[in-house]
């Protein structure tokens, strides 16, 4: 019987090492046992076709038993085909602290951002993770090896949510490489002040890649789901406010509505993907839409 991923999202769990690659390792494996895990061989290529090595390729895709056999260097063309960067952009301003059933935005997008690489890494792609605030920024380059995935780990466990997002776009530079082929996943909760989220993530488009927002927002946060008097707390400026839940749910809804819509058809306009993920879905949806997007780059 296979392990429920469910069982183990305890923030005592997911705010250890070993913990998080748990939950990463049940959640895919139990997702896709029923696919076919090889590699994807790129369209209308066979693994019988290479080219002549050209300085600057990895080595570890020289081909030994040509080599024995002609006397010569060849790459499998197929496996330069089949492996791209996979970036993970992560919004850790402070409202995504905010708490559902004992879990934060935070918990969640680490256990998300854990299976999405762990999926990453056995496609063969490199990873990297970069997490923004205006205090702080956490860069973790695109790598291949096994050891940068617990690399990785630790650093979604290290960061701190502090703060916004960053006005300026200097901090943001370096998470552009217009020059090979990459997945970029930008994760967040969409609350920004004038446009500053949606500026960043317009940039990161280009020609060569496929840049996915995948926006995470909680069940009461969707539906409202308050009773009586309540005070509502922004995370990053400390502002409180105090509602009847009754009277104020419905002008939320429409609100909320209308924020997802315009967001939505904003980033399509501009060539960008966007998902809404609830905290209380199966991280499955997740999984699918990756393997949909990567395969759109090969």
């Amino acid at each position: 019987m296979k392990q429920d991923y469910h069982q183990l999202l305890k923030p005592e769990i997911i705010n250890t090492v070993s913990g998080l690659a748990l939950i990463a390792r049940v959640t895919v494996d139990g997702y896709l046992s029923g696919l076919n895990h090889s590699r994807r061989v790129g369209p209308g290529m066979e693994f019988s076709q290479y080219r002549g090595y050209e300085p600057g390729d990895d080595l570890r895709l020289l081909d030994w038993k040509m080599l024995a056999r002609s006397g010569r260097y060849y790459i499998k063309q197929s496996e330069i085909e089949t492996n791209i960067a996979v970036k993970f952009i992560l919004d850790s301003s402070k409202s995504m602290l905010h708490e559902e059933n004992g879990l934060s935005k935070m918990d969640y997008v680490r256990v998300l951002i854990a299976s999405l690489a762990y999926l990453s890494q056995n496609q063969g792609d490199a990873i990297g993770l970069f997490a923004l605030n205006d205090r702080h920024m956490h860069s973790l380059y695109p790598r291949v090896q096994k050891k940068h995935f617990n690399r990785l780990l630790l650093e979604l466990i290290n960061i701190k949510n502090e703060g916004k997002w960053p006005e300026g776009t200097l901090a943001t530079e370096k998470l552009h490489d217009r020059s090979h082929k990459e997945l970029i996943f930008f994760i967040t909760d969409m609350y920004e002040n004038t446009s500053e989220l949606t500026n960043i993530i317009n940039r990161l488009k280009t020609a060569r890649n496929e840049v996915v927002v995948l926006h995470i927002m909680g069940k009461n946060e969707l539906e409202f789901d308050y009773k009586g008097t309540v005070t509502f707390e922004d995370l990053e400026t400390g502002a409180r406010i105090k509602v009847d839940a009754k009277e104020a749910k419905s002008a939320y809804l429409k609100s909320v509505e209308e924020m997802i819509k315009n967001t939505k058809d904003a980033l399509l306009a501009k060539g960008v993907s966007y998902q809404l993920f609830r905290m209380d879905e199966h991280l499955g949806e997740a999984l699918q839409l990756f393997l949909k997007k990567r395969n759109n780059l090969m």
